[in-house]
């Protein structure tokens, strides 16, 4: 910080202030005679209304309108109505593991269910993801999983939200795909009917000491209250026909 330059020698330690000038008698004058207007208008005005008949009020009642004839529309069918479908059994709207693969060794003895915890507990910070849950209104959320032959195994989670106060299963989608898009190695297409939905297929292998390089895709994408995940890995990178071909089939079922 520079050094306060020091005062020349004479200078005074505080300049004057300036005092502002006196006003003159003939101002507070006109001040006064403005007040005065004032008072007494408004006191002609009270007069003028007091002489005159009240104005009635337009009624409070309003025209009563004609019921329309006719029956009304026709209630959705449970295969058109979306809410219908989600708030059932949310497994059955995932994706049939195909003829031929195996069901994913880590999904066994599971019902297809994923507790809040279970679901919280794949992800870096388990406790910090556990709390955001409890603010998003977790609801529940189902999985599938199989794996094909020794090549690549398939995950997909349906995680529902109940939206009382934020769109949460569109934010979640979007985390997942801002996560993905800022990895250098990810290639990306959209994914067709679903607005914003993302697939991703990462170039460039995990690696980590004592395992074998691992290649991965993913595809985020949601519908009303309800988030897609869907995670591939594999020892070879996964072509992009494999994880859009899932994506869409799996949002024709939402």
């Amino acid at each position: 910080m520079p050094e306060r330059p020091e005062r020349a020698e004479g200078e005074l330690a505080e300049q004057p202030v300036a005092r502002a000038p006196r006003r003159g008698r003939g101002v507070l004058f006109v001040a006064g005679a403005a007040v005065l207007g004032v008072i007494a208008g408004t006191c002609a005005g009270y007069l003028v209304q007091a002489d005159r008949e009240p104005t009635e009020l337009p009624p409070l009642s309003q025209p009563v309108m004609d019921r329309a004839e006719g029956e009304g529309p026709e209630p959705l069918s449970a295969a058109q109505d979306r809410k219908v479908r989600t708030d059932g059994d949310l497994r059955r709207l995932l994706l049939k593991k195909p003829a031929g693969a195996k069901k994913a060794e880590w999904l066994e003895g599971a019902d297809g269910w994923m507790t809040m915890a279970d679901y919280s507990g794949d992800f870096t910070e388990p406790n910090d993801k556990f709390g955001a849950l409890v603010n998003d209104e977790f609801r529940r959320a189902a999985v599938v999983g199989w794996e094909v032959g020794s090549s690549y195994n398939v995950e997909i989670r349906l995680v529902q939200f109940r939206q009382h106060n934020s769109m949460a299963a569109g934010d979640s989608s979007n985390n997942h795909q801002t996560w993905a898009e800022e990895q250098p190695d990810a290639d990306s297409w959209a994914i067709k009917g679903t607005g914003d939905g993302m697939a991703y297929v990462h170039t460039r292998p995990d690696t980590e000491p004592g395992y074998e390089p691992m290649y991965r895709a993913e595809a985020h994408a949601w519908r009303g209250d309800v988030a897609m995940e869907i995670w591939v890995y594999g020892g070879k990178q996964v072509p992009k026909k494999m994880i859009m071909d899932l994506a869409e089939r799996q949002m024709e079922r939402l």
